[in-house]
C-alpha cells in the first residue's frame, strides 16, 4: 500500500490544482494533500488571496483525496516519516527543492504547470484589470466651471 502526499497553497483554486492533486490519486493507494497555511505562505510570498479555512474546505469538498492536513513548513522530513509518505508531488515551480526527500527513500513528481493557469497568472490578470477600471474611470472630461 502505498501513500501519495501533494503539496500546495492551493490559492484561487484552479483546474491545475485539481489535476495535480488528480494525478497524485492515480500514484497510490492513500492520498493525503497538505494545504499551506497563510502564516507559512507569508515567509515566502505575498499572503494568499484566499484565506486558509476556506481553501482548506475546498480541498476537503473534493472526491480525490483521503486525508487533508494544514501544512506548517516547507521543510518535509517529518511529514513523510510520520506519514510514511511513498511518493511527493508538487508544481513545478518548486523543481528540485524536493530532491533531498529521494534520500529517505520517497519519489518525488514535479506536475507541470506549463503556460496553463497559474494563481499567480490570475492574480496578475486581475490586478491589471483593475487598474485598467481605474484608469478608464479617471480618465473622463472635466466640464468648464460657468
Amino acid at each position: 500500500m502505498s501513500v501519495v502526499y501533494v503539496s500546495g497553497t492551493f490559492d484561487l483554486f484552479h483546474s491545475n490544482h485539481l489535476k495535480m492533486i488528480n494525478y497524485g490519486r492515480g500514484l497510490g493507494d492513500t492520498l493525503i494533500v497538505g494545504v499551506s497555511t497563510d502564516e507559512l505562505v507569508c515567509t515566502y510570498k505575498r499572503p494568499p488571496a484566499v484565506p486558509f479555512e476556506e481553501r482548506i474546505a475546498i480541498v476537503e469538498g473534493l472526491k480525490s483525496p483521503d486525508i487533508v492536513i494544514p501544512q506548517h513548513t516547507l521543510e518535509h522530513t517529518e511529514t513523510v516519516k510520520k506519514l510514511n509518505v511513498d511518493k511527493f508531488v508538487i508544481g513545478d515551480d518548486w523543481y528540485g527543492k524536493y530532491d533531498y526527500l529521494k534520500e529517505l527513500g520517497v519519489e518525488v513528481y514535479y506536475l507541470p504547470y506549463g503556460k496553463g493557469v497559474s494563481s499567480t497568472n490570475l492574480k496578475k490578470k486581475i490586478y491589471e484589470e483593475y487598474l485598467e477600471l481605474v484608469r478608464k474611470s479617471d480618465e473622463h472630461p472635466i466640464p468648464e466651471p460657468k
